[in-house]
């Protein structure tokens, strides 16, 4: 009878603590916590601040600021943007074709639509001018002006904003040209994933071969989750009858596919997609990337929610156990053009907090 007893008392315990954990989970979903989760990071960030506000870095965490003011509807967080426009003069960064020093320009475009005031585009709109009448000089691994997968979060979204805002299709033109010449170099077309850049193509001539360590191609986590932000920026803008949407819509279905096969049991990603084993622990950029991504092609029906849904709420509860106790969004991977190991819970990058912040944004939408 005893042991009975203590049989029972052990299965009441066990299931005392299943419907905590699954009341704590729960609690990731609600509106209120998504809310001050962002704005904890985000003040966090905010207060650490980090590069040249043009930089390309700043660029995508000014992207999923953008996103937390559209959310937290936080007139102290348009403030804080507004701040950092001025203190640049609402100008991209120096270097005319570099699709890295063009990605700040997002936010300004989105400040634009808010406030109408000129200034906050016209610096981007002579710099376009500019870039479409200079020839872009090649060389090297610089065969096209996007030679690398991360541009296609940088610059196309900032060209078709500033084309639906200005209802100038040559903007639109022009980023659907250079990404074609992108996606030529750089998909692949048997594991839907996008290399880095030329020297991590098996087939390119000239380039030495190299592989990870089980054999595997190499897929660099973050720059596939850039890419993917890139696919929804892009396609949140354009027209429905656009030329050439199906083509981003096939794009962003392949990629989606193969990277929800691809997610690991603690709903995140590693910084190499293709070899997990040789990188533990979850990786917080490319893994906030991927969320974002996803949640919002589930909430604008372009992704099977039934499918999906179980993909990005995964994803959510992993990155949420990436949040330091300060508020620091830890686990991401440094600046680098591959994948690497040497990264922590005390490893913060502000993309990093971009990338949560967008994510947040869309995971909130997910009931409505």
């Amino acid at each position: 009878m005893k042991k009975i007893v203590v049989t029972i008392i052990a299965i009441a315990a066990l299931f005392s603590v299943s419907i905590a954990q699954t009341q704590e989970t729960q609690k990731l979903f609600e509106d209120s916590y998504i809310k001050k989760t962002m704005k904890t990071a985000l003040d966090w960030q905010l207060h650490h601040p980090k590069h040249k506000l043009y930089d390309w870095t700043n660029g995508a965490f000014y992207a999923g600021v953008f996103a937390a003011y559209e959310t937290l509807d936080d007139k102290n967080i348009y403030n804080a943007i507004e701040a950092m426009g001025e203190a640049n003069r609402w100008k991209p960064g120096p270097r005319l074709h570099h699709a890295d020093d063009h990605v700040i320009c997002q936010t300004y475009i989105d400040m634009y639509r808010v406030s109408g005031e000129r200034k906050m585009i016209r610096p981007f709109i002579e710099t376009l001018d500019e870039f479409m009448a200079t020839p872009y000089e090649t060389g090297g691994i610089r065969k096209i002006t996007w030679w690398w997968c991360d541009a296609l979060f940088m610059a196309p979204p900032a060209f078709v904003k500033l084309g639906i805002t200005l209802d100038e299709e040559k903007y639109l033109k022009l980023s659907d040209k250079l990404w074609k010449e992108t996606y030529d170099l750089l998909y692949d077309q048997e594991e839907h994933l996008y290399a880095r850049d030329v020297n991590y193509k098996l087939d390119e001539p000239g380039i030495e071969p190299r592989t990870e360590a089980n054999g595997e191609k190499i897929f660099w986590s973050r720059g596939n989750g850039w890419v993917m932000g890139g696919l929804v920026r892009v396609l949140e803008e354009l027209p429905a009858d656009w030329p050439t949407r199906d083509f981003y819509i096939q794009n962003y279905k392949e990629m989606a596919a193969r990277v929800a096969s691809l997610q690991q049991e603690d709903g995140l990603w590693r910084a190499s997609l293709l070899d997990p084993e040789s990188y533990p622990g979850g990786e917080a950029s490319g893994s906030g990337f991927f969320t974002y991504a996803l949640a919002w092609g589930i909430n604008n029906g372009i992704l099977d929610k039934g499918k999906y849904l179980p993909v990005v709420e995964k994803a959510w509860i992993g990155l949420n156990s990436l949040i330091q106790p300060d508020g620091r969004v830890g686990w991401v991977q440094p600046i680098g053009a591959d994948p690497r190991k040497n990264f922590s819970a005390d490893s913060w990058e502000v993309y990093g907090t971009g990338a949560f912040l967008l994510a947040g944004s869309e995971v909130i939408k997910l009931d409505e």
